[in-house]
């Protein structure tokens, strides 16, 4: 806590709220107190902008009428040269400009202390600057370059991310710095004719605008030319004298939640550190332009001033095992009923609570509406606000759109809020998420030409999609073609019998269709997978029961150390980090991989772990793979552990031989804690006093050698494994439960996917996008296959772009020449890099945007994708051009394969494309298996789906049979060519139907279908609908629904399956047979069929009474 009496008095004398940990339960005592002082707003000050950002999430969920703003803090640190996101300033003036309006300010108003400590442009600004557009207003195109442009706005000819313009005859396109989409304005004769939002990528109008206000993109307003970046330097130069929020926010009711006033310390504290390093690292004329820190922020007095001067309450943070005091539920999940668990919850106490059931999206929340309604029985209803919830009578159930990861009860005022999560674990809300499993969902696209495996006739190639005619029915079939030009039709309705086989089908050796070798093969594999599952569990085994001392984080250490992060940890980034913190403090050696796509935070998520491990006195190592990677690692893990007072130190060929001694006798001797190096601390001579944790970056580009020494470092320590796109044997590893995965494939919030385009090389376009990048202040790559291509590729670009500073880099330069210009490029030094590959990794340049590589053909897949994952790593979009050689041929397998990558563009790609690698090499050596063996069989789709299915027995655990639900309604229904055009888009489609396995995520399915497709067509329609009732037969035991003009029956799986349902109330004419409940209802059409169809399952399914 900031040292001041004052500050102390006041907060130990404010109003303490009841001490709430979930920001669920924190959101609805916010709204108890909105309103209180109608003059001003109500200032929430959270822990984290994600903690900030997520309650201002929940609190427009809970009220929506409600004026809730977000006023974030900029994304960059003090003094780090950085420039905040166009869209993270548009946020914070679109707050500003709002608390000007004193007619209509908003009522709460959610921050951090890192946001209310910067200076921000004065009151006086607003007097000139607002604007308003409406259609049929005085329109001037003319003035609109000048205005946008003072208003940070930058002009290009493409309008794709925040703060972007463009002006194009009788539209102007921009991107409002603080919204989430692009606007169009229309105008004819001097006047507006419309204002719409659209989708950036299909250009489709999204809605009709009726008032567009536009906020500034910038922080620093008034310049007409072309808007530089926005630094501390800048800002502290400007005209204008610089204010507070406190000044804008006038007399108002501060809350404080415990742990921001230590994060204000820690700032403040990381601040002057960083002004004194770039104070000493400046030359003398560039120290006199270097503005001090209170110029830009508040000072430590200034802050406790504001704050005792406004501080109505604290929110405390108790003891963590305080259940009932800090609202947390019980771990509903881990109990073997979590539902029963549930229901013994809310029956505790005088009077039964209500029960809301919440989740963040409408298909999620249906599925949980249903499995509560099953579950819990009684009525539900939905909810649209918290106040009708809190003016229901005890005992009522809802359910409610509101985006928690965790529930929470508040006992006082009779209610439980529960999230999927904590009934069925953290991964329960994953099915429309893009984490570990939806990415393994890539494994399982077809392509016209791929081999295939069919369960009961083994390998064959895939050759296309035709129309059959089948017990009366036209339906779609694959042609799977096999040994000796024979061919089989397989029906849509049972694609669920094949899976990808991945490999190159010029290798494979075909099946017969009517041998006895596949059924053989197949058999003696599921012996042999058997076998190897049983191994496999006997090694998780002997690792659960291995020791190694637990690590738990000082907490307000580790506080301190989280403040110097300055941005949100995405999703995945905070679930990530959180199985970390568990492994390390579970008592056994953690072996975790992170897999994230390249400028994801991997690395925060292995600092973080190095705050817990040097917190409890242990030694830490992290390994890179070059030596510009580790002095970068060095350079940023120095800057955040200064604040802690702990030496991060360096071990490469760049260290002096004096201080290579010095590093290897201080991690002898244990007074070294925190070494970042290259393969040199695989040296025999590197020793460790208390080694506890080896992070491992890139790990594909190490030999397996140097990874078996470095975890030989720490025997029965921790090892964290990151990597953007891991070997097959790692990936595979993992898959199998070798070892834990975390997927980081939620990128950074303001990260937008890179336009990869395939092209054949041109000069103009070559031009265009380098000059185009130098506009936007950023700085473009150029990459070659070989060095022979690099000094024609110079003497191109001197005659293409001779305005621009190309700097060149290649392996057979000097070592330490190559470090040099890498280093001042990753500075800001040039406009252009020309290098070969050995920039794939190890290479942090946020200011890089573009990327041109010449002749991609002469690369990999996941050396293209690391490659291209050098540009856009800030809050810019990149772009990656692959351009050909236009005078080569390279036929159509070359060009199927860099349209593949072109096509995984997406945030993720990198543990897609990882996957398809697999595919093709084999994971290698598991418990003894050779290259070429299991795998080699069957291919990795269906050989990971028998290991699951034998691991699951191996433990003991309950194993989903693959069966399939038999729906005889008269019509399945169909994908229509002229609806999907392409046949591997349409097979795909078909598969993820079959492979569904929840609700939600088919909901999610026909939404995406929708998008990507539009209207979905009747027989698409009937496909979908028929794929639904599978689901619910599934759910319910049933094995066959047939209906017909006569009735409907439900045929049940087992007697178990019959006997849960017999209890359900029947109207007359039901009636039970064998197993089977019959219902007089059916129907003459298909429509009337699906109905009758739904009311039985809606009987079978319904709580007893």
């Amino acid at each position: 806590m900031l040292q001041s009496v004052d500050l102390d008095t006041r907060i130990s004398a404010a109003e303490t709220i009841s001490p709430l940990h979930p920001v669920g339960a924190t959101a609805v005592r916010l709204i108890d107190r909105k309103g209180r002082s109608p003059q001003s707003p109500l200032v929430f000050v959270a822990q984290t902008a994600r903690r900030a950002s997520d309650i201002a999430s929940i609190l427009r969920a809970l009220e929506p009428g409600a004026k809730i703003a977000y006023f974030p803090p900029w994304d960059c640190l003090p003094y780090d040269g950085l420039s905040p996101a166009r869209a993270v300033m548009g946020q914070r003036m679109g707050v500003l400009r709002w608390l000007t309006n004193r007619g209509n300010l908003p009522e709460i108003v959610v921050t951090t202390a890192e946001a209310l400590l910067r200076r921000v442009p004065p009151r006086s600004i607003w007097k000139t600057l607002h604007q308003e557009f409406r259609a049929g207003d005085v329109f001037d195109v003319k003035a609109m370059r000048p205005f946008l442009q003072s208003l940070g706005y930058l002009f290009d000819d493409r309008v794709d991310e925040p703060g972007e313009a463009a002006i194009r005859g009788r539209v102007v396109d921009f991107f409002p710095a603080g919204g989430e989409l692009p606007c169009r304005i229309e105008h004819e004769e001097g006047r507006i004719v419309s204002i719409r939002s659209y989708d950036p990528v299909t250009q489709r109008t999204i809605d009709e605008i009726e008032c567009l206000i536009v906020d500034p993109a910038s922080e620093i307003i008034g310049d007409e030319t072309a808007p530089e970046p926005v630094t501390d330097a800048r800002l502290a130069k400007g005209r204008r004298k610089l204010e507070t929020v406190f000044d804008y926010l006038g007399a108002t009711e501060l809350l404080l939640e415990e742990g921001s006033d230590r994060r204000a310390e820690a700032f403040l504290e990381a601040a002057k550190a960083a002004f004194e390093e770039a104070h000493d690292a400046a030359g003398s004329r560039s120290r006199s332009t270097l503005p001090t820190s209170e110029k830009i922020l508040l000072t430590p007095a200034e802050w406790r001033e504001q704050v005792s001067g406004s501080l109505a309450a604290v929110i405390d943070d108790p003891a963590e095992d305080d259940v009932e005091a800090v609202a947390r539920l019980p771990n509903f999940a881990a109990e073997s009923a979590p539902w029963a668990a549930l229901r013994a919850f809310v029956g505790k106490g005088k009077s039964p609570l209500r029960v809301v059931i919440a989740a963040g999206s409408r298909p999620l929340l249906n599925d949980w509406h249903r499995r509560a309604r099953r579950n819990l029985g009684g009525e539900w209803e939905r909810a649209t606000g918290w106040s009708t919830v809190e003016a229901s009578p005890p005992g009522s159930n809802w359910s409610m759109l509101l985006p928690l990861n965790e529930g929470f009860v508040l006992r006082d005022r009779g209610v439980v809020v529960v999230t999927p999560q904590d009934l069925g674990g953290r991964n329960a809300a994953n099915a429309h998420s893009q984490g570990h499993a939806a990415l393994l969902g890539h494994l399982d696209d077809y392509e016209i030409g791929d081999a295939v495996v069919h369960i009961d006739h083994g390998v064959g190639i895939l050759r296309g999609l035709e129309t059959i005619e089948r017990d009366g029915r036209t339906m779609d079939a694959l042609r799977l073609s096999y040994a000796d030009d024979a061919s089989l039709l397989v029906p849509m309705e049972e694609i669920g019998a094949l899976w990808r086989y991945g490999a190159d089908p010029g290798d494979l050796k075909l099946d017969r269709l009517k041998g006895e070798g596949w059924i053989n093969r197949r058999n003696d594999l599921l012996q042999r997978v058997q076998d190897t599952a049983r191994g496999m569990v006997d090694l998780m085994s002997a690792r659960r029961r291995s020791k190694a001392r637990a690590l738990k984080p000082e907490r307000r250490a580790f506080e301190r150390f989280c403040a110097g992060f300055p941005h949100a940890l995405s999703p995945d980034q905070s679930s990530a980090v959180d199985a970390v913190l568990a492994d390390l403090a579970s008592g056994r050696p953690m072996d975790r991989l992170v897999c994230g796509d390249v400028g994801f935070g991997k690395t925060e998520v292995g600092l973080r772990a190095a705050a817990v491990a040097v917190s409890a006195g242990r030694q830490v190592a992290i390994v890179a793979p070059t030596t510009v990677l580790a002095q970068q690692h060095t350079r940023s893990a120095a800057r955040r552990f200064r604040a802690l007072g702990i030496e991060v130190a360096h071990l490469s060929r760049l260290s002096a031989p004096d201080e290579v001694r010095r590093v290897k006798e201080g991690l002898k001797s244990g007074e070294i804690r925190i070494v970042v190096g290259t393969h040199a601390l695989c040296a025999a001579d590197v020793a460790f006093r208390d080694l506890a944790l080896v992070v491992i970056d890139e790990e594909q580009r190490f030999g397996a050698r140097h990874k078996a020494r470095l975890r030989e470092l720490a025997p029965g320590g921790h090892v964290l494994t990151m990597t953007a796109t891991p070997i097959p044997r790692t990936l595979q590893a993992s898959f199998v439960g070798l070892n834990e995965i975390s997927v980081i494939a939620t990128p950074p919030i303001l990260r937008r996917p890179i336009r990869t385009i395939l092209k054949d090389f041109d000069d103009d376009l070559v031009r265009d996008a380098l000059l185009r990048e130098k506009r936007r202040q950023g700085q473009s790559f150029v990459v070659c296959p070989r060095v022979e291509d690099i000094a024609p590729m110079a003497e191109r670009l001197k005659s293409l772009v001779p305005e621009l500073e190309v700097a060149v880099v290649h392996g057979k330069l000097p070592v330490e020449t190559i470090d040099e210009v890498m280093l001042r490029f990753g500075e800001g030094g040039g406009d252009v890099l020309l290098a070969t590959n050995i920039i794939e990794s190890g290479l942090d340049v946020p200011a890089a945007n573009t990327m041109i590589v010449w002749r991609p053909d002469r690369f990999g897949l996941a050396q293209l994708h690391q490659l291209r994952g050098r540009v856009g790593r800030g809050s810019r979009r990149g772009a990656a051009f692959l351009l050909t050689d236009p005078k080569s041929d390279l036929g159509e397998t070359t060009l199927s394969r860099l349209r593949t990558l072109e096509s995984l563009s997406g945030l993720g790609a990198g543990f897609t494309i990882s996957t398809r690698d697999l595919d093709l090499r084999g994971a290698g050596e598991l418990l003894g298996e050779e290259q070429a063996g299991h795998l080699q069989l069957v291919g990795l789709s269906l050989y990971r789906h028998l290991i699951e299915r034998a691991l699951a027995v191996a433990e003991g655990k309950p194993v989903d049979d693959d069966w399939t639900p038999d729906i005889v309604l008269g019509a399945s229904g169909s994908v229509p060519a002229d609806y999907v055009p392409d046949p591997a888009a349409r097979i795909n489609l078909y598969s993820r139907i079959d492979r569904l396995r929840e609700r939600a995520s088919l909901e999610l399915l026909v939404e995406e279908i929708d998008d990507r497709f539009g209207p979905i067509p009747p027989e698409t329609k009937i496909l979908l609908k028929t794929a639904e009732l599978r689901l619910r037969c599934r759910e319910l035991g049933v094995s066959k629904l047939a209906s017909g003009p006569k009735g409907t029956a439900a045929t049940f799986r087992t007697k178990d399956d019959a006997a849960r349902h017999t209890a359900v109330k029947l109207s007359a004419g039901w009636k039970w047979g064998d197993m089977k409940l019959v219902s007089p209802k059916g129907g003459d059409t298909v429509a009337e069929r699906f109905v009758a169809a739904r009311i039985l399952l809606e009987t079978i399914d319904a709580p007893a009474s």
